[in-house]
């Protein structure tokens, strides 16, 4: 097998062709504000109501930034602008439903298209994975407020239960936990259920979804701007001495944490082929759902921090434990409810955008074509929908937060460093194909936009990059016994 095979590359017109050929009935009805919905809907979610405590406090194997959270905060945030652009371009320029699996296809070749398609399974999938966990641990905290406790061995993941040296670690857990053959039952019963429901929505169709996510999103935002307005008027100067306590390498720890937060953006270009005008719409969908979150996070950065002390944050509901330290526990139930919603908000729109990846996937011959069916009544990819409805599912009710979160940021963060190298290849190989958007000082944003992201990814902790290899290794064995020869790419150029 010639390596020019493995890099060989689609055009975008059969791109085009074969995405209208495929799509059977895909309904198109998603316009310019129903991508922002959806896009802020997929941001703001367990990364700013859970992974800002560990992002500020730090845990046992980082640095915690402290206040210096902010500057965090504007370094992440123009990493994502700078891949936010990019994407920008390849979405109005390929409106295929792939994101950058099918940006990579056009540009780079098919391996590395399977590469950054097996990643997005990290975010999509994985990420996911990290929400439900954290859906769990506000649930549970929404009940405790109106004075019901809901079983811990029913709602812990087994690192948690097992391992002394997590945060949350109790051994009233096992204690308390039935036994089969003298082994715990320990797993997180409401996570599997909120998935569960999540999937089944998914399956009766995109418009129902983008109404219920908008829903969500006016709750979350009213739920944010409540804690502002309640914590910040307790903002004290004293908790920012000192300002960052960890120096740089907290700053950076703390970005790489809090990426986690801004990620989503991107699944607005999972929708393309369901949006009326997309190469319009998924430009103004991407950039703008972005541009609002960050405004929003600063903004709750500014309070979280000058509210309490930095190293009191490391809990799984950071702005509920902002509220209880200020003596409100009814202000801190309020928060939790908002927060159940944000979660569920991020759940619908990453479970809506990875089976729309496997799907095209699926078509090009580098997963079973059994993932490309379309319902004949709802419209929607049902099969991949339900196949991720059962990975989140399974993996919510054993995995911890903290791990699922690393391994979808390190598995982001490559796709987008796809995304801003494919638009200077396609910029050097088709410069003059007319663009519905055009990033900016091109090379220079696509090229600040790689480094920002490759500098994130050595902020992680070394266990994810472990996993990483060990997830990268599997997608490659897999491609090696199965997609290199499905490849409906291969069998055409073949004939």
């Amino acid at each position: 097998m010639s390596l020019r095979r493995l890099f060989r590359t689609k055009s975008i017109e059969s791109l085009l062709r074969e995405r209208e050929e495929a799509q059977r009935g895909w309904k198109r009805v998603l316009g310019a504000r129903d991508l922002i919905v959806l896009g802020i809907g997929a941001i703001i979610g367990a990364g700013i109501f859970a992974n800002i405590g560990t992002a500020i406090a730090g845990d046992q194997v980082r640095l915690g930034a402290g206040a210096a959270l902010l500057v965090s905060f504007v370094f992440t945030g123009t990493a994502c602008v700078l891949a936010g652009l990019c994407y920008a371009e390849l979405a109005s320029l390929v409106p295929v439903s792939g994101s950058a699996y099918t940006y990579a296809y056009a540009t780079l070749g098919e391996l590395i298209a399977w590469i950054i398609g097996w990643d997005l399974i990290l975010e999509y999938a994985v990420g996911n994975v990290a929400v439900a966990v954290s859906w769990s641990g506000y649930f549970c905290e929404c009940l405790s407020s109106i004075g019901l406790e809901f079983p811990r061995w029913l709602a812990t993941d087994l690192r948690t239960a097992l391992d002394p040296l997590q945060p949350k670690y109790d051994p009233a857990i096992l204690a308390g936990a039935p036994h089969v053959l003298g082994i715990p039952i320990v797993f997180n019963l409401p996570a599997v259920v909120i998935v569960a429901a999540i999937t089944t929505l998914l399956i009766l169709g995109i418009r129902e979804s983008a109404r219920f996510t908008a829903v969500m999103v006016i709750i979350k935002l009213l739920a944010l701007g409540f804690f502002v307005i309640v914590a910040g008027q307790h903002f004290n100067a004293e908790n920012w001495r000192p300002f960052a306590p960890n120096g740089w390498k907290g700053i950076q720890t703390g970005a790489a944490v809090m990426f986690f937060a801004f990620i989503g953006f991107d699944a607005v270009s999972t929708t393309a082929e369901e949006c009326r005008n997309p190469k319009r719409d998924l430009p103004i969908g991407i950039l703008g759902s972005l541009a609002v979150c960050t405004v929003i996070y600063v903004i709750v950065g500014v309070v979280v921090t000058g509210a309490v002390r930095w190293d009191s944050l490391n809990t799984a509901e950071p702005l509920a434990t902002v509220l209880k330290t200020l003596n409100l526990p009814n202000a801190a139930g309020i928060v939790s409810l908002g927060s159940l919603v944000a979660h569920t908000a991020v759940l619908l729109v990453f479970q809506l955008g990875q089976p729309r990846i496997l799907c095209v996937m699926a078509r090009d011959g580098l997963l079973p074509p059994a993932l490309a069916k379309t319902h004949g009544r709802f419209k929607t990819p049902y099969v991949a929908t339900i196949l991720t409805g059962l990975f989140v599912g399974v993996g919510s009710a054993v995995a911890s937060l903290d791990e699922m979160a690393d391994l979808c940021n390190i598995g982001t963060l490559s796709a987008f460093v796809i995304a801003c190298l494919g638009v200077l290849v396609l910029r050097w190989k088709e410069p003059g194909r007319p663009r519905a958007f055009r990033t900016p000082w091109v090379p220079v944003v696509p090229i600040l936009g790689v480094g920002a992201c490759l500098y994130l990814m050595l902020g992680l902790p070394w266990t994810a990059w472990v996993r990483f290899v060990i997830w990268l290794a599997v997608g490659l064995t897999f491609y090696g016994c199965y997609g290199v020869w499905r490849s409906r790419l291969h069998a055409r150029a073949a004939m």
